[in-house]
């Protein structure tokens, strides 16, 4: 069985380029081996992230971030068992945030800037979604 899983978190402290590039290497590494497709969506603090594959392998990846130091507030944001994958393209895509046209963020939020925490879950997955549309997601194929 197929699900999605959507959250948000904040860095505990502001991770430079490095950090950030050790982190998609070791999802990319991860989630091919269990079948996990998403994409991350990193600006500022924020962290936004959707994770689709098999029901065990996506709560166990969900359960590792809750508890890294490296996340804080966690919050899921949306759960859903689904029939197919919208983000398969990708072992772990990343939004190019220094791409993202401020007014694509403000037709979903209330400021130009990437909020999960003042949105639902609905409104990130719309974003996420347009996102990819418009290619700014980049990252290595499954």
């Amino acid at each position: 069985m197929l699900v999605r899983l959507l959250y948000a978190s904040r860095a505990a402290r502001k991770p430079d380029p490095k950090t950030i590039s050790a982190i998609l290497a070791e999802s990319h590494k991860k989630n091919a081996a269990s079948g996990v497709t998403g994409v991350l969506c990193f600006s500022d603090d924020v962290f936004l992230q959707v994770l689709e594959g098999g029901r065990g392998p996506v709560c166990e990846i969900y359960n590792a971030i809750v508890r890294d130091e490296r996340h804080t507030q966690v919050q899921l944001l949306s759960f859903e068992e689904i029939s197919e994958r919208r983000f398969g393209g990708w072992t772990m895509g990343q939004v190019q945030a220094n791409r993202i046209n401020p007014s694509l963020l403000l037709k979903y939020t209330e400021k130009a800037e990437l909020d999960p925490f003042a949105v639902s879950g609905r409104v990130s997955m719309a974003l996420l979604e347009e996102l990819i549309a418009t290619a700014s997601v980049i990252g290595r194929p499954v």
